[in-house]
């Protein structure tokens, strides 16, 4: 299956950048509700599917060590666990522009780069509006 930029902008976003938000203690915790004088936050959970063989250089990528993305609350990597050919990724913004702005950044650009090359597709994509829970924090 062939890719194109755009569709993996729209799918992935700034997904490329796994260790680009800063670590949280798991120790703390806090509820966010929106309401009108608070902006949402912006959740995406999304399956990528890589060539056979590729999916631990496509995490390597995605973990790299990036810092800096400015309003990523949370980020996670992980393997599927029932096919060796698939990651997901779940994310949690201060807010859909938030996430939308990281994909302007340099490093997003070079991550996008290096890893379009290595996936065969995308599976499931969900957004959220994310209200709190363990290590996000606003």
């Amino acid at each position: 299956m062939k890719i194109t930029r755009r569709e993996f902008v729209a799918m992935t976003g700034a997904s490329m950048l796994g260790a680009a938000c800063p670590a949280y203690s798991s120790s703390e915790e806090a509820v966010i509700t929106p309401t009108k004088e608070t902006t949402a936050m912006y959740g995406l959970i999304g399956k990528i599917k890589t060539l056979p063989g590729q999916r631990d250089a496509l995490i390597s990528i995605l973990i790299a060590g990036v810092s800096g993305m400015p309003g990523c609350l949370s980020y996670v990597v992980a393997q599927d666990s029932t096919d060796a050919n698939a990651i997901w990724i779940t994310e949690v913004w201060e807010s859909k522009e938030s996430h939308k702005a990281s994909l302007t950044l340099p490093s997003v650009q070079q991550a996008i780069s290096k890893g379009r090359p290595l996936m065969a597709g995308f599976g499931e994509r969900f957004e959220t509006i994310p209200v709190g829970g363990q290590g996000i924090h606003v």
